[in-house]
C-alpha cells in the first residue's frame, strides 16, 4: 500500500449504509450471508466496451475498513443508532469474500464485474466506496482507451490534473488513464504513488517572464539540455516561436552535441500549424524534432486532426480525458442478488417498469466465450454450480431473443471472476500498473473484435445465458407477479 492510500476512508459512505446496517443489526438474530453484484447498464459514449479499473483500491479499502473512536462519536451525535450497534462498530472488520474480474478486463453491460458474498451488514457498508472506485477509474480508463485508439500509435499523456475535480480525481484518474493506455502523466503525485512515468514541457509563464522569447528558450535549454521541448505558441507560432526554437537548436544545442527534442503547440488550428511547423523543422535539418500538441483534445478532435494530415507525434490530453467530459457518468450499481436461507443462497431479483433495470438474480458465474480465431464472441452467464461443456455444440439463450435456437460450436471459454478477498483479506498478489496496462492492450489487440471498438455504431457484444439460468430468472419473474 502506498502512503497515499493509508488514509482511513471507512467513512466514505452514504448515510443509508449505516441506517440499513443498524436496522439489520436490530432485526437479525444471527448473521446472515448475502450476495451483491456490481454491474453497469451501458457503455460510456455509446461505445462497444468498457475497461474495469479500481480493483486494487477496493481491496485496500476492505482490508483496512474500521471505525475510529472519532467516527463512532460522530455517529452517536446523529441520534440515529442504538448503543449496541455503536458498540458493535468498535471491533468491526469486513469478513466477507469478494470475487472480481482481473483489473483491466474489457467488460460489458449487465454482467457481474464484482460479486460480494458476506454477512449482510458487511456487504451493506462497503457499497458506496466500491462504487466510487469502479465508477471513477473505469470511466477514465475507458475514455483514455478511446483517445489512445484515436491517436493511432502516437503517444498520449495525461495533462489533466488542473482540470480534475479534486486531488483524488487527478491522482486516481492518472492511474486509470495509464491502465487505459496513456504513456505517462504530468501529475507528480501519481508518478510517486503508482510509478507512472512523468513528463512535461514548459509553461507560458516562463517565456513571458523573460525579456524576449529567444532568451526564454535559450535559458531553458541551458538548464535542461538533454530534454528540450519548447512551447512555441506564446506569441506567434510561425513567425516567432518556431524560428526561435530553431535558432536555439542551432546556436545552443548543436554546438554542445545535443538535439532539440521537440516543440509543443497549445493553441490554434493544430492540423494546419503542425503541417507548417513540420516543414520548417525539416527544412532546418530537425527531422528528429517531435511535435507535441495539447489544448482540449479528445478522441473526436484527434481523429479530425489526423484525418486532415496533422503532423503530430504525441498528444497531451487534459480536461476531456480526466473528466471524461463527453459522458462523465459511468453508472455502475450494487444490487443484492441472493440471500442465504438454510445454507443455500436463494435468488433475489429487482423488477422495474424499465426493462433494462431488471437484475440478473442469484449466485452465478460469467464466462468469456472465444471462437476458433481466438476472438471473444460473447459472454455467458450460468448458475454458480452449473458445468458448461463446450466439447460439443452448447445451446445457450439469447436473452433478447429467447425464441431463437442458438449454439456455441468449436468454442473455448474462460471464467472471468476470480477470488480476490477471502474472509476480508487479500488472496491475490498485487499487480503492477504495467501488467494491468499490458493486459488491456492484449485484449484489445487480440481478443476484442475491431467492430466493437468503433466510435460510431459499434458491434454489440452479446451477454447470453445458459438455459437453466434463463429458466430460473423467468420463474423468479413469474413469482414476483404475486407479491
Amino acid at each position: 500500500m502506498t502512503q497515499f492510500d493509508k488514509r482511513n476512508i471507512s467513512m466514505m459512505m452514504d448515510l443509508y449504509e449505516m441506517t440499513m446496517a443498524n436496522g439489520y443489526f436490530a432485526n437479525q438474530k444471527e448473521p446472515q450471508k448475502v450476495v451483491f453484484d456490481v454491474f453497469y447498464r451501458k457503455n460510456p459514449d455509446q461505445g462497444g466496451y468498457a475497461i474495469f479499473a479500481g480493483l486494487e483500491q477496493i481491496i485496500e479499502y476492505v482490508e483496512n475498513l474500521h471505525f475510529d473512536s472519532e467516527d463512532i462519536a460522530y455517529f452517536r451525535s446523529l441520534n440515529l443508532f442504538s448503543k449496541e450497534f455503536l458498540e458493535y462498530l468498535k471491533d468491526f472488520r469486513f469478513t466477507g469474500d469478494i470475487y472480481a474480474f482481473p483489473e483491466g478486463t474489457v467488460m460489458y453491460p449487465n454482467e457481474p464485474i464484482i460479486t460480494v458474498i458476506a454477512p449482510l451488514i458487511d456487504a451493506q457498508l462497503i457499497e458506496t466506496a466500491i462504487l466510487t472506485q469502479v465508477n471513477h477509474q473505469s470511466l477514465i480508463a475507458t475514455k483514455t482507451s478511446r483517445i489512445v485508439r484515436a491517436a493511432q500509435g502516437r503517444l498520449v499523456s495525461d495533462f489533466g490534473a488542473r482540470r480534475a475535480h479534486n486531488v483524488d480525481a487527478a491522482v486516481y484518474g492518472a492511474r486509470a488513464a495509464y491502465i487505459g493506455g496513456a504513456s505517462g502523466t504530468a501529475t507528480v503525485m501519481a508518478g510517486q504513488e503508482f510509478g507512472i512515468p512523468v513528463n512535461g514541457t514548459m509553461a507560458h509563464s516562463w517565456i513571458m517572464y523573460f525579456q524576449d522569447e529567444y532568451e526564454a528558450f535559450r535559458r531553458y535549454a541551458e538548464v535542461y539540455p538533454d530534454n528540450v521541448v519548447l512551447l512555441v505558441d506564446t506569441y506567434d507560432v510561425l513567425h516567432s516561436g518556431v524560428p526561435n526554437a530553431i535558432r536555439v537548436a542551432k546556436e545552443v544545442l548543436e554546438p554542445a552535441g545535443r538535439r532539440l527534442k521537440g516543440i509543443r503547440l497549445d493553441s490554434g488550428d493544430l492540423a494546419y500549424l503542425s503541417k507548417k511547423v513540420r516543414k520548417m523543422l525539416d527544412d532546418a535539418g530537425l527531422e528528429d524534432c517531435k511535435i507535441v500538441v495539447s489544448n482540449s483534445l479528445d478522441e473526436y478532435t484527434i481523429t479530425s486532426i489526423l484525418n486532415q494530415g496533422g503532423q503530430i507525434d504525441s498528444f497531451g490530453v487534459g480536461e476531456r480525458m480526466i473528466t471524461a467530459k463527453s459522458d462523465p457518468v459511468f453508472g455502475a450499481v450494487y444490487k443484492i442478488a441472493a440471500v442465504e436461507e438454510k445454507g443455500v443462497f436463494a435468488p433475489r431479483i429487482k423488477v422495474s417498469e424499465t426493462v433494462e433495470k431488471i437484475t440478473n438474480p442469484g449466485l452465478k458465474q460469467v464466462y468469456r466465450v472465444y471462437g476458433e480465431c481466438g476472438q471473444a464472441v460473447a459472454d455467458l452467464i450460468t448458475g454458480a454450480e452449473e458445468t458448461v461443456d463446450l466439447s460439443s455444440p452448447y445451446r445457450y439463450v439469447d436473452s433478447e431473443k429467447p425464441w431463437k435456437n442458438r449454439h456455441f460450436e468449436n468454442c473455448t471459454m474462460k471464467k472471468l471472476q476470480e477470488l480476490v478477498v477471502k474472509d476480508g483479506r487479500r488472496v491475490i498478489p498485487a499487480q503492477s500498473l504495467d501488467e494491468i496496462r499490458e493486459y488491456v492492450k492484449k485484449q484489445l489487440d487480440a481478443e476484442i473484435w475491431p467492430e466493437e471498438q468503433r466510435f460510431e455504431n459499434p458491434h454489440k457484444h452479446f451477454l447470453d445465458m445458459s438455459p437453466a439460468y434463463y429458466e430460473m430468472k423467468m420463474n423468479l419473474l413469474d413469482e414476483t407477479r404475486n407479491l
